[in-house]
C-alpha cells in the first residue's frame, strides 16, 4: 500500500519538474525578447501565455495519473 502512495507522489513530482523548468526558461526568454523589441510585446505575450498553458497541461496530466493510481489503491 505504501508503494502506491510513493508512486503517486513520484508521478506528480516528475510531471512538475519538466514543465516548471520549461516555464522558467520560456518566461526568461520572453522578457529578453520584450526588452529587445518592446513594440512586439503583444505578440510575445500571446505566444508566451499559449506555451505556458500547454506546459501547465503536462503538469495536470501528471496529477491525473496520480489520482488514477490512488483510485486503484
Amino acid at each position: 500500500m505504501d508503494l502506491i502512495f510513493l508512486a503517486a507522489a513520484l508521478a506528480v513530482a516528475i510531471a512538475t519538474i519538466g514543465p516548471g523548468i520549461g516555464q522558467g526558461i520560456a518566461a526568461s526568454k520572453a522578457m529578453e525578447a520584450i526588452a529587445r523589441q518592446p513594440e512586439a510585446t503583444g505578440d510575445i505575450r500571446t505566444s508566451l501565455i499559449l506555451s505556458l498553458a500547454f506546459m501547465e497541461a503536462l503538469t495536470i496530466y501528471g496529477l491525473l495519473i496520480a489520482f488514477m493510481i490512488l483510485g486503484n489503491a
